[in-house]
């Protein structure tokens, strides 16, 4: 399919640069069937039905965006995929300046050596040192933001708790599975006396999720692999939802496109580990989940396409036109919907 399919305007002021506070008094569109209805994310009790299972990532953001220098060159680096204990993926800035076993300074007496160059333009990095590299990035490391909201502003102390899901556990991701940091305590509290129940998955976000789809056409798009964990007993619980008759719905497209990845043709979800660099497009026939809670998306983007298919091109279009008249916040820190095909 063509990408200019699925392009639409955002105006800028509808990027949020910070999230709700409280996080659950965020709008959320319902787009359930073909109803469309406003609400706020605290109103999911009343939304689901009992038996239904939200699905979450317990991903947590580690501090991968660094700055130094390597002589005179400043030297900016988005770690994205783990290589191994002490070496990263990195897209990098300024990399024409960098060669082959040069040395990059950063903050803190952070050290690491170029190893590789990748195809896809990104940079192998291997830290210095015994110490662990989540230390290391402590030390040296900001939130790296995503880049329509870090070209607005710095990213800074505070973003190191919003950009964090509550269910944030198993260190590794770059960026925040978003639709997630929507929930609190309390409201996972009221979900459970409503009869809904939740399970954790895991999947390592990449910086790859907000790199732009430059082919003209879906087909030549090129998608950056995520590694990601789904044990026997997640697995066991949410088959035996939807033999129950319950809903498996997904919080946030990277739980989506871990269940999809991990489930068989006949929509049976199997125990997963590795990498997945699924690609979702209109035409796609979901196997594992029923519904998603999901954040609004970049025009152009995969992650809209991959709404597009679950809920049609031009119903995602309307809604989309639907939120900015409605004053809905989008990307990251933005507004919810809720997609029930």
């Amino acid at each position: 399919m063509k990408v200019d399919l699925f392009d639409f305007d955002l105006p800028p002021d509808r990027i949020a640069l910070r999230p709700a506070e409280p996080r659950d008094s965020a709008k959320l569109l319902l787009l359930d069937g073909d109803r469309t209805a406003d609400h706020i994310v605290r109103d999911l009790p009343t939304l689901l039905r009992p038996g239904d299972c939200l699905v979450f990532n317990d991903t947590r953001v580690i501090p991968a965006q660094l700055e130094g220098q390597r002589g005179d060159a400043r030297i900016g680096a988005t770690l994205h995929k783990r290589a191994d204990l002490r070496r990263w993926h990195a897209f990098v800035r300024n990399a024409k300046r960098l060669r082959i076993g040069d040395t990059i300074d950063f903050p803190a007496q952070v050290q690491a050596v170029v190893e590789a160059r990748n195809a896809d333009g990104s940079i192998l990095l291997r830290f210095l040192g015994d110490e662990p590299v989540e230390l290391l990035l402590e030390r040296a490391g900001r939130m790296p933001l995503p880049p329509y909201i870090a070209s607005k502003r710095e990213a800074d102390e505070r973003d190191r708790a919003d950009y964090q899901t509550m269910f944030a556990r198993e260190e590794g991701a770059v960026a925040a599975p978003t639709a997630a940091l929507h929930f609190t305590p309390a409201l996972m509290a009221a979900l459970a006396d409503a009869g809904v129940g939740h399970e954790t998955l895991t999947l390592h976000v990449g910086a790859g999720t907000f790199l732009p789809v430059k082919a003209e056409d879906t087909a030549d798009h090129q998608m950056h692999a995520e590694w990601g964990r789904i044990d026997v007993a997640t697995a066991d619980r949410l088959n035996a939802v939807r033999a129950r008759g319950g809903r498996v719905i997904a919080v946030g497209t990277t739980s989506l496109r871990l269940l999809e990845s991990a489930a068989t043709e006949d929509g049976c979800i199997q125990p997963f580990e590795g990498d997945t660099a699924i690609f979702i497009t209109p035409g796609y026939r979901f196997r594992a989940i029923d519904g998603l809670m999901t954040n609004f998306h970049l025009p152009k983007s995969t992650l809209f396409m991959l709404v597009s298919a679950l809920m049609g091109r031009e119903r995602m279009l309307a809604a989309y036109e639907h939120a900015i008249a409605g004053g809905y916040r989008f990307y990251s820190y933005g507004d919810a919907s809720l997609l029930l095909p």
